[in-house]
């Protein structure tokens, strides 16, 4: 691909995600730190302040730039690759690092709050707090990276060692690499839409490259098709499993959760882990976590679907909870 096409897929991928929002947002607040900040009397004064606010002011600016666009043009020029045999799973640093760096913004936002408005005090500190909890949310994110997460709970999945399992969502093959570790006969299908804007390039060569450093290439088949409409006769798989993929279906979970049911043999199981409201989520995403489906709302929508609760429970910041189709 070249420089040109390269950028052109960029830009799209951007400005069709939420990405792009966050960058201007980091742009603005980042060149308030430079412009605004360094002109109050308090911060001109003192070398510690003018020196701190220009130098996070740069780096907000520059990271809201690295996560838009220009971390691709850099690694376009010379940036070595990474090892075949370490596992890639493409979230980028705008995921693994911006909390980190929204916790440093709302830190120094408060320091100006305080210069510039001293009877504002309690925003200042609620500032203080929300940029407390982003760190603890930073560290959430970035424990995702670790290979310790390469894991599933322990659920009584699978019939046997020679089931055919789909891993619904599959993304840069997380949850298959998982999978694949236990189902040593068996036969794993990898799906997804492959267009995830927080995985690099949507995540279909990632889950290629991540499948040969696991030495899985031959027992896997990776598919791209949408979970709402899965290429598969009924009844196709003993098992199936999700992983943090139907809670970003908004809408479409019911029709999801109705073709799992659909593709699954009578007596097959599925595993499902998504994000649900909690601390965890609560750092991740402030308020925002009060949106996500509930643990009840999950429960009436299986049972809808037609599925019959086996188990649930606590993995990896997630609720996980382990469906059945009745035998016939």
């Amino acid at each position: 691909m070249n420089l040109h096409s390269h950028l052109g897929s960029t830009l799209h991928r951007r400005l069709h995600s939420h990405a792009w929002l966050m960058a201007l947002l980091g742009a603005a607040i980042g060149l308030g730190f430079l412009l605004y900040a360094p002109s109050l009397r308090p911060v001109a004064d003192s070398l510690f302040l003018f020196a701190g606010f220009h130098i996070v002011g740069a780096i907000v600016l520059l990271a809201s730039a690295y996560a838009f666009g220009l971390r691709r043009l850099i690694a376009m020029f010379g940036r070595p690759a990474p090892s075949a045999t370490r596992y890639v799973f493409g979230w980028g640093p705008e995921w693994m690092n911006g909390l980190a760096l929204i916790a440093l913004a709302l830190a120094w936002a408060a320091i100006a709050l305080m210069i510039a408005a001293p009877g504002w005090w309690p925003l200042a500190f609620a500032l203080l707090l929300l940029a407390a909890n982003s760190f603890v949310g930073n560290a959430v994110m970035r424990s995702f990276r670790s290979a310790d997460h390469i894991v599933l709970p322990m659920a009584d999945l699978l019939r046997g060692e020679s089931d055919t399992v789909l891993d619904a969502g599959c993304g840069a093959g997380r949850t298959t690499i998982a999978l694949s570790r236990v189902l040593r006969q068996g036969r794993v299908v990898a799906l997804d839409r492959f267009d995830a804007d927080y995985i690099d390039g949507g995540g279909r060569d990632l889950i290629a490259r991540n499948l040969a450093a696991a030495g899985l290439e031959g027992r896997v088949e990776v598919r791209t098709a949408d979970l709402t409409g899965i290429p598969f006769d009924g009844g196709a798989f003993d098992a199936a499993v999700s992983a943090n993929v139907f809670d970003h279906l908004g809408e479409a979970k019911p029709r999801a959760l109705a073709e799992m049911f659909r593709v699954l043999k009578p007596g097959g199981r599925f595993l499902m882990a998504v994000w649900t409201p909690g601390w965890p989520m609560f750092a991740v995403a402030n308020v925002l976590s009060f949106f996500l489906t509930s643990r009840a709302a999950w429960r009436a929508m299986a049972k809808e679907a037609g599925f019959t609760l086996v188990d649930e429970g606590a993995f990896n910041y997630a609720w996980f909870v382990l469906l059945e189709k009745p035998a016939a």
